[in-house]
């Protein structure tokens, strides 16, 4: 059975920025990069791939990668004081009377939507 997502991939078209962008401004854990264009990092035991798009057809793939956070207001003002750019504020998408759910999306360097995550 499935039971781990070991390895996530992010099509990239600079990926020098955004190895950057995800090592500086997010604060990703860097390991390594690798030929062709190739970043790895470590997200809690799950490794974060960057590349460009693959193959003749020069295929993309998209995600949203949600990242846990202990403080997301925190969070949100210092990647900003790093240069992100934020889609959306912190906001709440779901109560149930005893925990929260908030988000808050925002751009990488190559215009893919991420998001903070909050659930409290």
């Amino acid at each position: 059975m499935l039971n781990k997502i070991g390895q996530i991939a992010l099509t990239v078209e600079d990926t020098e920025r955004a190895t950057a962008f995800y090592r500086d401004v997010v604060g990703l854990k860097y390991l390594f990069s690798a030929p062709p264009k190739l970043a790895f990092f470590d997200v809690g035991g799950t490794w974060l791939m960057l590349g460009p798009p693959e193959g003749e057809r020069q295929e993309r793939f998209a995600s949203i990668l949600y990242f846990d956070v202990e403080d997301i207001q925190g969070t949100c003002e210092e990647m900003k004081r790093k240069g992100a750019v934020f889609r959306t504020e912190p906001h709440c998408v779901h109560r149930d009377g005893t925990r929260e759910l908030w988000l808050a999306d925002f751009f990488d360097s190559e215009g893919n939507t991420m998001c903070l995550r909050r659930y409290t």
